[in-house]
Parts: C-alpha cells; sequence; structure tokens
C-alpha cells in the first residue's frame, strides 16, 4: 500500500510540474503578466509597497529576508498564488504547516500591513500574490541589492495544500544534485539556482536545520567534512547537539547586506546550511558559478534578477480572486473570516 500511495503521490506531482511548466491546464487561459500592471488603477501600489517594507526593516532587519523568502515559497507551489499566506481552516490544512515552512518561515504580519494599506487606497485591487513579488523585491533593494521592474496581474487562489508544499519543496540538507534536478523541473537553469541561492545573502537559519551537519553528516557520525574547522567551531558553540534548534545563525558574514559575500564564504567552506555549501562543494557545474559570483557581484545581481523573474513567472490556470485579507479566501464561513480578521489586525 505504501508503494501505490507512493506512486500516485509522485504521478500526481509529475503532472502538477508538466502543466506548471507549461503555464496553462485545460480550462481557460492564464491572465498575461506585464510590468505597470497596477498603473490605471491603482498607481501608488508598487510605493506603498515599498515604504511598508521600509518601516518594517527599520523595525526589525530580519524581516527583509523573512519577506523575500516568502515568494520563493509561494511559487515554488502551484505557481505564485499567495496560497502560502492562507491560514489553516477546519477544512484545510495549508502551506504554512509544510515541513519546510513551520517554524521557519515568518514576517506574515508584514504582508497583513503591506495589504492593510493597499486596501485603505485601493480596495479590491491588488492581489496578494502580487504582493509577495513587490515585497520580494524591495526586501532586496532595501538592503542594497539590485532594483528591477516586476510582472504583475496575479490573483488568489482558493485554496492551499500542505502536501503540494511538502512534496516539492527541498530541505536544508538537499544535495546539488537534487537541486539542480528539482530546478530544471520548473525551466531553471543551474546559473539560476545557483543565482538564487544567492537570497541567502541575507537572513538567518535556525540550528535545527544544521545539527546533522555539526555531528552526524549523513549518518557518518561525523561532521560534514566540507566544513572550515574554526567556523565549525563556533557553529558548535551556537548549536551544541542537545540545544534550543531555534536558536538561528547568520546565512554568510553579511547577514542584512545584499551582496556576493555568500558566495566568497562558500568558497571558504562556510555555509550554514548544507544546501548552500553543497554549491561549491557538491558539483562541479555549481561551483563554477559560485566562483564567478565570488569575484563578480555585478553578475550575480543581474543572474538573481533574472532568476527572480522567472520564478516570478511560474503559474497554472485556476480560479482565482483579489483577497481582501490575504489569510483568508473572501467567501470563507463567517466563523473562519472573523478569526482571520482578529488575527489581521493584531499583527498590522
Amino acid at each position: 500500500m505504501r508503494s501505490a500511495s507512493f506512486t500516485a503521490t509522485s504521478l500526481i506531482l509529475y503532472l502538477f510540474l508538466f502543466l506548471l511548466r507549461r503555464g496553462t491546464l485545460t480550462n481557460g487561459e492564464i491572465t498575461p503578466l506585464r510590468r505597470g500592471f497596477y498603473a490605471g488603477v491603482c498607481p501608488e501600489a508598487e510605493q506603498i509597497v515599498r515604504e511598508t517594507m521600509r518601516r518594517a526593516m527599520n523595525r526589525e532587519a530580519r524581516s527583509g529576508a523573512s519577506v523575500m523568502r516568502l515568494q520563493f515559497h509561494d511559487c515554488f507551489v502551484n505557481g505564485c498564488d499567495g496560497s502560502l499566506l492562507l491560514d489553516d481552516t477546519p477544512t484545510m490544512i495549508g502551506e504554512k504547516l509544510a515541513l519546510s515552512n513551520i517554524n521557519s518561515l515568518r514576517s506574515f504580519e508584514v504582508i497583513d500591513e503591506v495589504k492593510e494599506a493597499l486596501e485603505k487606497v485601493c480596495p479590491g485591487v491588488v492581489s496578494c500574490a502580487d504582493i509577495i513579488i513587490m515585497a520580494a523585491r524591495d526586501a532586496v533593494v532595501l538592503s542594497g541589492g539590485p532594483n528591477w521592474e516586476v510582472k504583475l496581474g496575479r490573483k488568489d487562489s482558493l485554496s492551499a495544500s500542505q502536501e503540494a508544499s511538502d512534496n516539492i519543496m527541498p530541505s536544508p540538507r538537499a544535495n546539488a544534485t537534487f537541486l539542480i534536478n528539482l530546478f530544471h523541473k520548473f525551466n531553471l537553469s543551474i546559473t539560476d539556482l545557483v543565482a538564487l541561492s544567492g537570497s541567502h545573502s541575507i537572513g538567518m537559519g535556525r540550528c535545527f536545520s544544521i545539527v546533522f551537519r555539526l555531528y552526524n553528516q549523513s549518518g557518518t557520525g561525523r561532521p560534514d567534512p566540507h566544513m572550515d574547522p574554526r567556523f565549525r567551531f563556533k557553529l558548535n558553540r551556537l548549536c551544541p547537539v542537545t540545544g534550543d534548534g531555534n536558536i538561528t545563525g547568520r546565512l554568510d558574514a553579511t547577514p542584512v547586506k545584499f551582496d556576493n559575500q555568500y558566495f566568497k564564504d562558500l568558497r571558504m567552506l562556510r555555509g550554514f546550511l548544507n544546501s548552500d555549501q553543497t554549491l561549491f562543494s557538491g558539483d562541479e557545474r555549481t561551483m563554477a558559478v559560485v566562483k564567478i559570483y565570488s569575484v563578480d557581484q555585478k553578475a550575480f545581481f543581474a543572474d538573481f534578477v533574472e532568476g527572480m523573474v522567472k520564478l516570478g513567472d511560474l503559474q497554472i490556470d485556476q480560479p482565482g480572486e483579489i483577497r481582501r485579507n490575504c489569510r483568508v479566501v473572501n467567501n470563507a464561513p463567517r466563523e473562519e473570516t472573523g478569526e482571520a480578521l482578529a488575527s489581521f489586525t493584531l499583527e498590522a
């Protein structure tokens, strides 16, 4: 029975990825995304998002990295549709409890704050899915990274799926081969993989995600050999084997500045996550790109922008709407709507 279940799940995942790459299902067409989508209906939209992000990052610099991560975790699962933002309901277990998200993703209240500001000016116009895209871009810019025009016009999904997220999102233990194959399924290249992994130029990671590297890499009972000994000593002190898994460490040496330090750290065997260090230590193809970015920040910035645009293009044809509250669909039962609105008000 387990084998049959696994086969069925694999088939569903294959069909989803096939449809996602084609960009359509059978019941209609996807609204084309374009730059300046809100210029005629909510011209202040992008400025409102940026200023709200600026305030959030002034309160807590880490929120920039946290918001940027939302684009990755939203777009890889059923396309960029804001499904990640939906709270669980009595009839739906959403993506927030998925293995790669629970106790990890944060700053959902920043998206709430952006949505509330937009609803005051342009009610019912700007989708939560588009807010994620704009806010992720602004997080990069406000951290010193590149700027770019984002394509907009997405609708918000009517549901979310923990299972879909669990079937797709990679583990921090993932190796280069797995990551290359995963990105290929989304028509993303090795260059896209390495460039987008550079999102870890900012932010923090949990001890929970690296304890195996420090004490039992691949079941050997030994630490990851691809780790600078002095760096490992620091991490041992930060993350003892029986310590608090929610303690956080820097993903690179400049965790609030978007730059190419992340790639320099990988070359010095100071990557925080296994899924980071493997890009230098686990495959010659990804290693070559890491070497380029470590000495050419402009090349990294250019490829990162291209990768983010490609990531933002992932979508499937499905029913959608413009949510009034990013945590709940518009036609939700009253008790669900009330719970989400209470959360919305408290956290904004």
